[in-house]
């Protein structure tokens, strides 16, 4: 998982989350990896970069919900 701190801005180039694990949660919608949908995963080659981004800052707290169970 990206670990989101003030270091990046949001104009550096977004890195990607994949993990190479590619499972879906049936409960969440979100890739027990990296924690994006399957439509962030498909779109993510053409977002915008403040997509990326704002997809990144989600994923800590997807995660963490994930792991508590709640989706």
């Amino acid at each position: 998982m990206i670990t989101m701190s003030p270091a990046h801005a949001m104009s550096d180039p977004a890195p990607s989350p994949c993990m190479n694990v590619c499972v879906m949660d049936q409960t969440t919608g979100w890739c027990t990896g990296c924690f994006r949908s399957m439509d962030e995963i498909a779109s993510w080659g053409n977002a915008p970069n403040a997509a990326k981004w704002a997809v990144l800052h989600d994923l800590e707290a997807r995660e963490a919900r994930f792991f508590k169970g709640a989706p």
